[in-house]
């Protein structure tokens, strides 16, 4: 049986998640919350009118800097972007939320979620990638830095290769704010034609309480 969250800042071991990847439901989406979240390898996921549901899946997908995999064709385009960072986290999210998703009803980027990662923003935890063109926005992504782990959680794009550039970009940043891998949380085709890589749940907690200064998350 999936635990319901108590009142007070505290979540199950990961380890224990469901089958399917869900560690437990309940709770809220407050700053001191999500980076508990975060910092043990679970993160928030949920469809509208369902109570939030905290997810550590297993196996679990990572980019690894040093694996991106910058394709010729995208090479040849990132000049055609301008790309800013934390300029237009709003905007960002939003259009996250609004861009329609294959096999997906619906955004599960629900408005109380748009309001806490703003929030996060607001605190210096979150982060945004802005891929302009012609003064206009692209394409983008948004995610939550936990120690040296960008948590990726969402990324758009209204022309071609918008968002790849802006992924582009954030693995050129990975040197300078000292970043060990991004946290691409669920295995897609499109992140593994970038080079992402599956891992297990129990080697992604072992990288991210290294990569936090830690010898063990829980």
């Amino acid at each position: 049986m999936i635990p319901k969250l108590p009142h007070h800042l505290a979540f199950p071991d990961p380890r224990s998640a469901s089958e399917e990847g869900i560690v437990a439901f309940g709770g809220d989406l407050s700053p001191s919350r999500l980076m508990m979240a975060y910092r043990m390898g679970i993160f928030p996921w949920y469809s509208p009118g369902d109570p939030i549901l905290w997810w550590s899946p297993d196996p679990r997908l990572i980019l690894v800097p040093a694996e991106f995999k910058l394709h010729r064709s995208l090479r040849k385009k990132l000049h055609s972007f301008d790309i800013r960072f934390d300029t237009a986290f709003s905007e960002v999210i939003r259009e996250c939320a609004r861009i329609p998703r294959k096999k997906q009803k619906g955004s599960w980027i629900v408005p109380e979620m748009v309001d806490a990662y703003e929030e996060l923003f607001a605190l210096g935890y979150a982060h945004s990638v802005e891929a302009y063109r012609d003064g206009e926005l692209v394409g983008g992504l948004y995610g939550v830095l936990v120690g040296k782990v960008f948590c990726g959680e969402s990324m758009f794009a209204k022309v071609s290769d918008a968002s790849k550039a802006a992924l582009a970009a954030l693995i050129a940043k990975t040197e300078e704010w000292e970043i060990d891998f991004i946290d691409c949380q669920v295995p897609t085709q499109h992140l593994k034609s970038l080079g992402a890589k599956e891992v297990s749940r129990e080697e992604f907690l072992a990288r991210l309480a290294l990569a936090i200064g830690r010898n063990h998350l829980v």
